[in-house]
């Protein structure tokens, strides 16, 4: 099952807005922790990164801009996260967001390009359920796979 510390660290690194779930739960499951747990933290600790991120938003912002400069125009993620948006708007970004440019990016994009907190909150919760969900299923299977190949 693991240390309660393990399962500490997994919530620490998936709230991580950088490190996603994609890498968290993988590691963890091969790490020899329980997968469901594994999941359910690593969601919770992405989770919780996303709601201080929308509801903290206009001060982030304000932050980014004064640091930064205004926001750029361009840039490879801005790009596909507007090409994305202009497509599929904000349900499509938040599906596709988390595999093409992170979670945190998608739902900062989102309520920039317009999208309100209570949407952009369900979507980003949905979308980090699914792909929780299939990460850890995918990684559980995959390593059951792989044992039992080698």
């Amino acid at each position: 099952m693991g240390s309660i510390w393990e399962y500490v660290i997994i919530f620490l690194l998936a709230a991580v807005p950088w490190i996603e779930v994609a890498a968290v739960i993988p590691l963890g499951i091969i790490r020899g922790l329980s997968s469901t747990y594994v999941v359910i933290v690593a969601f919770l600790g992405n989770l919780s990164t996303i709601i201080l991120l929308v509801y903290l938003f206009d001060k982030i912002k304000d932050f980014w801009v004064r640091k930064k400069g205004e926001q750029k125009t361009s840039g490879k993620r801005l790009v596909r996260a507007k090409r994305i948006w202009n497509k599929y708007g904000l349900p499509g970004l938040s599906l596709l967001g988390p595999i093409f440019i992170g979670i945190h990016i998608a739902a900062f994009i989102g309520l920039t390009l317009g999208a309100t907190r209570n949407w952009t909150l369900l979507w980003m919760t949905s979308s980090l359920a699914l792909w929780s969900i299939v990460f850890g299923v995918a990684a559980h299977y995959g390593l059951l796979t792989f044992k039992m190949l080698f």
